[in-house]
């Protein structure tokens, strides 16, 4: 059940070159990336695609600041998100779920900005919880070239979970990054 309203938003804009085609479209186990990332966020109360292309029957945003790879998307993220958290993630993250995504909402605290998976000091920024009222400061970051997602978790409110216990509990491919197709499991 959900503990509150958040938007689900997925990245798509990356040129998927060294993938070899458009990752989101990519074919696994049955259906598209994308189809597996948007499915995990069934229960938010609105969920889109963040691209610079159309992906017929899915309600697509583009960036609103080009240029600054996953802090545009994030930035875009929050911008286009009806609610004050939003979860994001990444088109090839298949192995996210309903189940991973109430989990992280029921760890949101007051002062929080931001929930996310962390292992030895590494954040990881995909498949995390984000607050809307961190658009300001996404948006100064991107318009001053500070592009690391490292930087800004260290610099914000946040709740950071043991990686290794969240794949032990949803699956050790979790947190995945398919660069090529042969990156993800059979």
């Amino acid at each position: 059940m959900n503990p509150i309203p958040w938007s689900g938003a997925v990245l798509a804009g990356g040129l998927s070159s060294r993938f070899g085609q458009d990752k989101a479209l990519f074919v696994y186990r049955g259906k598209p990336l994308i189809e597996w990332v948007l499915g995990s966020m069934a229960q938010a109360s609105e969920r889109f695609v963040l691209a610079n292309r159309a992906y017929p029957g899915l309600q697509v945003y583009p960036d609103l600041r080009r240029g600054g790879d996953t802090m545009s998307g994030l930035h875009a993220a929050l911008g286009h998100a009806r609610h004050e958290w939003v979860a994001v993630a990444a088109c090839d993250q298949p192995f996210l779920s309903q189940e991973f995504w109430y989990f992280m909402l029921e760890r949101i605290t007051p002062e929080s900005q931001a929930v996310v998976a962390a292992s030895e000091g590494f954040f990881e920024p995909l498949g995390a919880l984000y607050h809307k009222s961190l658009e300001a400061e996404v948006l100064r970051r991107l318009g001053a070239g500070e592009l690391q997602m490292q930087a800004l978790l260290r610099s914000i409110p946040h709740v950071a979970l043991d990686k290794t216990e969240l794949e032990a509990r949803f699956g050790p491919h979790l947190f995945i990054n398919a660069n090529y197709p042969e990156d993800l499991p059979l």
